[in-house]
């Protein structure tokens, strides 16, 4: 445990932001589920429909550097180029 007055705030902060950005993250899990389960299903319409909602997603949360705008990037090209694939 931290003993410095800063440290325990850091640690109280970084707890906070712990909780947001799981949030955050769960949300991507989930965009990116809904369109595995489409591609698997092999229905394109509803692929490309979730491609829009996932890539809205993994913008905000690279926009408030819960990944790295990198890694949102590389997502949302495979996930395009799966669903391109599909179709």
């Amino acid at each position: 445990m931290p003993q410095l007055d800063a440290g325990k705030k850091a640690l109280r902060t970084s707890a906070r932001r712990r909780v947001v950005n799981d949030v955050w993250r769960q949300k991507i899990r989930v965009a990116m589920k809904a369109i595995r389960e489409a591609l698997v299903a092999k229905d394109s319409k509803a692929a490309l429909a979730e491609l829009t909602k996932a890539e809205s997603v993994i913008d905000k949360a690279a926009r408030r550097n819960i990944i790295h705008p990198n890694k949102a990037a590389r997502k949302k090209s495979r996930l395009r180029k799966a669903i391109l694939a599909l179709s």
